[in-house]
């Protein structure tokens, strides 16, 4: 079964940032080499469903016009949002993906250690989502820690497996190790140009 807010409340009820997102090098290394993976200098409207305690968001805010960041843990969302308070790009507000889904179409749509929280086809939802909120040319950033977890439904290895296997989904670039893999897609159907390509050097 997919976990629901409840396991997540547990979590935040027990310590106030349960997987030390802003505390440990662990967790600053892993968002440096995501984000140096993406491939655009700036993106205008982000999605960030599952944001935790916001350290992420808060990095994202400096390469993008506008930041939507949520959580299914209402206190997960507080203290985002006072990480945030004094970033105007950055909203922050409470939602449980897929059910719940904005609207609106984003250039960048950030799935950051949460989707081996999905079982069977609630995963396929998820992305399904994802890609058709994705603009074209857009970047999708999916980073999973890879060790084995009693909790999750699914390991991270299974999540990068599913992603590979969707036809509807490129892979622009990834890096794995033995800790965790992050990935960059953009939708299938438009022709892959390399940063230097972009910027003319080729």
């Amino acid at each position: 079964m997919s976990l629901d807010a409840g396991y997540f409340d547990q979590m935040y009820a027990a310590a106030a940032d349960p997987w030390g997102l802003a505390s440990r090098w662990y967790e600053a290394r892993k968002y440096a080499l995501s984000l140096a993976l993406l491939p655009e200098p700036h993106y205008q409207d982000a999605f960030e469903p599952g944001c935790s305690v916001g350290v992420l968001t808060g990095m994202l805010a400096a390469r993008c016009g506008q930041v939507l960041a949520w959580d299914a843990s209402g206190a997960a969302v507080r203290a985002a949002a006072a990480r945030t308070a004094a970033l105007p790009n950055v909203s922050v507000d409470r939602g449980a993906i897929p059910g719940d889904w904005p609207t609106g179409q984003f250039d960048l749509i950030v799935f950051s250690e949460v989707l081996y929280y999905f079982a069977g086809g609630e995963l396929d939802k998820v992305l399904d989502r994802g890609v058709e909120s994705l603009r074209p040319g857009g970047s999708l950033l999916a980073v999973h820690w890879r060790h084995p977890v009693a909790d999750y439904p699914r390991g991270g290895g299974d999540v990068h497996r599913v992603l590979a296997a969707r036809r509807d989904l490129a892979r622009r670039v990834g890096h794995t190790e033995t800790d965790f893999t992050a990935e960059v897609y953009q939708r299938a159907g438009r022709r892959l140009v390399s940063v230097a390509e972009a910027e003319g050097l080729v």
